[in-house]
């Protein structure tokens, strides 16, 4: 292929701006702060199902506690109306009353032990309420650490898009400045080789390899036609001769 020298130095700029294009996309596809986001969310969403889990704890020991206050209240209530009997002097038979006392003792009994379980279920109730209130607050601080680092996050994308469509915009100048087949040929290369379609030959050694090219090459390089197109015999990218290429 034949190409002006003004023309295949312009694949210089091209493939700069190709590869200030490729470092964009790198530099959003490991943005530090992203990584720093997913990890937070991670927190969050653990902190969030493990609330959600004590939630439901301190729910069913609510009722619990409600169901064990019933059971003392009931048991106070038989022996309220007990002692209103035996208190009353309706009761004269002194057998009734001798029952009506057991009665009595047996139901303080059962306050007693059906009070300790209230009391323990009590106790449960304020543990589980505590852990509610604790996983709250780190619930909440996680999501804070969440909607700092989307801000963060959604600034630092904006400038890197703001950045890359400037550059395909400068790509997009530059390519109206090459002809249809140098450029169609560079972006085949490119596409091939999966970034270098164009590097300066300087000194003796190809930029886009960094390897020395041997004497025989370099002599062929050098005896060419200033429009002949060139290409490196290890990467296949488009040699660009310049005044420092050292023919």
């Amino acid at each position: 292929m034949k190409a002006q020298p003004q023309d295949q130095w312009r694949l210089l700029d091209l493939q700069a701006t190709d590869t200030h294009l490729a470092q964009i996309a790198h530099r959003r596809a490991t943005l530090e702060s992203a990584a720093q986001l997913a990890q937070a969310q991670s927190v969050a969403r653990r902190l969030a199902d493990e609330l959600v889990a004590a939630q439901i704890i301190a729910e069913d020991l609510g009722a619990e506690q409600q169901r064990a206050d019933g059971d003392v209240e009931q048991v106070r209530a038989r022996a309220r109306h007990d002692e209103h009997l035996l208190d009353s002097g309706e009761i004269s038979d002194p057998k009734q009353l001798q029952n009506l006392q057991h009665e009595l003792q047996s139901l303080a009994r059962r306050q007693s032990e059906l009070e300790d379980v209230e009391l323990e279920i009590m106790e449960r109730v304020e543990g589980a309420q505590a852990a509610v209130r604790h996983l709250q607050a780190a619930s909440a601080e996680a999501q804070a650490q969440v909607a700092a680092l989307t801000t963060v996050v959604d600034a630092e994308v904006a400038a890197l898009e703001s950045e890359r469509h400037s550059t395909q915009a400068d790509r997009g100048d530059i390519c109206a400045s090459i002809p249809a087949d140098l450029l169609a040929l560079y972006d085949k290369i490119r596409s091939d080789a999966g970034s270098i379609g164009a590097a300066k030959l300087y000194r003796g050694r190809c930029e886009g390899c960094r390897l020395e090219l041997p004497p025989n090459e370099i002599q062929m390089i050098r005896q060419a036609a200033v429009d002949e197109v060139i290409r490196c015999e290890e990467c296949r990218c488009i040699l660009v001769r310049t005044a420092e290429s050292g023919l």
